[in-house]
């Protein structure tokens, strides 16, 4: 009968830590939540290609895992009705650095970013209350450089 008690604990126990890890999935998902419905508010704005004037960009695009793959079709100058992630992706994404090579004092060479030259870019049309999205490069102290063609 001793053992039987032991495989009741036993039993309870793991239904608990079951039940602990379920209701952690259930908050952080809850976090998560918010935050996708954030990103999901529709932003007005202006796509512009800096790298191609004119040209169209194709890409796919999801964010959070539950969501459907999404297929955006862009061109250069088109005022476009995207949700507030994709605005921000478009703004952070789409560069490519222009290394800087330089020699310190004492001989040593070595390698930095010196530019960010961006290929694409979403500029709003409307007033956007998100700080990330209006100036994604705050905390950057790099030189950015759009190409204008």
């Amino acid at each position: 009968m001793v053992t039987k008690k032991i495989m009741k604990k036993e039993e309870n126990m793991s239904i608990n830590k079951n039940s602990s890890k379920q209701f952690a999935k259930v908050k952080s998902s809850y976090k998560w939540e918010e935050q996708r419905l954030k990103d999901r508010k529709p932003v007005k704005g202006v796509f512009r290609f800096n790298e191609v004037s004119g040209g169209t960009l194709k890409f796919s695009y999801r964010k959070y895992k539950g969501d459907p793959v999404e297929k955006f079709t862009m061109k250069d100058g088109e005022v476009y009705t995207v949700p507030l992630g994709v605005a921000k992706h478009l703004r952070k994404s789409g560069w490519y650095p222009v290394h800087l090579y330089e020699v310190n004092e004492t001989g040593v060479p070595s390698k930095a970013i010196g530019q960010k030259v961006h290929r694409y870019n979403f500029e709003p049309l409307e007033f956007v209350n998100d700080e990330e999205f209006n100036n994604p490069h705050a905390n950057k102290d790099k030189d950015i450089v759009t190409v204008m063609v």
